[in-house]
């Protein structure tokens, strides 16, 4: 674990759990550090989520193990479902972990980051519907209030339909963080690499991890010299609620295409309409340059 960079009253910390999709591309490594380096933030685990390809729940197993070990932390993680939730029947050891904390008798709340596909969440739901009530989800995905045509596919929704829809309708304590809201984290690849890449192993890690993706193949959606840390509202949310401004609604249903439809039926869910940016990103920034020593 990591001792804390400064001291906060006790009674402010909360229990997280962090579910991530950490390979798929370069942002869920800044959310997952920052989580980490966060004194409010008691990190119970890491859960390693799918992203739709074979072999992606293993490879972002992989991925956060890289991240704790360049950063020397060490913090349990866990193999998560290893595809959509119809696709994979078996509880996973993130799902029993998931359910573990949830039913521990604890005056910590307990929070989970869902930063990928939901299906961990569902399927641990699916297996133990009176976890319900133990946990707050903030999950960065979906394109938000209904109705809404999808501008794009919704990465993270559009990994699991089905899991999504569970969970947005399941009645649990949801805050979502749209589309329209997470590529709104922008930072440039010179203050990156300014700022960020010369803080140690694991500063060094976060830079070539996103620069390597960034001459990738599979980077024809990227602008070519900024890049949208969209999971970094995660745990920006989970320190400070009130870091954006948000409503609440009912839950939408995602279309096969993640578009959200109405469904005024659906639970009450907390739907972020912005956050703020710089706070998150600067919050990032000085807590690594603590970590490390840098400046």
């Amino acid at each position: 674990m990591i001792k804390d960079l400064f001291s906060i009253p006790e009674d402010k910390k909360i229990r997280v759990i962090v579910d991530t999709d950490a390979a798929c591309e370069a942002d869920d490594p800044y959310a997952i550090v920052h989580a980490l380096l966060s004194p409010k933030l008691i990190v119970k685990g890491i859960v390693a989520e799918h992203f739709a390809e074979e072999g992606s729940m293993e490879r972002s197993y992989e991925e956060i193990r890289t991240i704790l070990e360049a950063m020397n932390v060490d913090v349990p993680f866990f193999k998560g479902q290893k595809g959509p939730l119809a696709s994979d029947p078996e509880i996973s050891e993130a799902v029993a972990f998931i359910i573990e904390e949830a039913l521990k008798n604890d005056d910590k709340p307990l929070y989970i980051l869902c930063q990928g596909a939901i299906t961990n969440v569902a399927a641990a739901i699916r297996e133990c519907p009176e976890i319900k009530n133990n946990i707050t989800v903030i999950w960065i995905g979906t394109h938000g209030t209904a109705p809404n045509k999808a501008p794009f596919r919704e990465f993270n929704a559009g990994n699991d339909v089905e899991a999504a829809n569970f969970v947005l309708e399941s009645g649990i304590n949801l805050w979502l963080v749209p589309s329209y809201v997470y590529i709104t984290i922008n930072i440039g690849i010179a203050e990156i690499k300014r700022r960020i890449s010369h803080c140690g192993k694991i500063g060094e890690h976060l830079y070539t991890n996103l620069m390597d993706y960034n001459h990738s193949e599979m980077a024809g959606w990227t602008k070519g010299e900024s890049w949208s840390l969209g999971d970094s509202p995660a745990p920006a949310i989970a320190m400070n609620p009130d870091c954006g401004r948000y409503e609440y609604v009912p839950a939408p249903h995602v279309e096969d295409d993640t578009s959200s439809s109405e469904c005024p039926t659906n639970p009450i869910v907390r739907i972020y309409k912005d956050v703020d940016s710089r706070y998150i990103l600067e919050d990032f920034i000085a807590k690594l340059e603590l970590f490390t020593g840098a400046e």
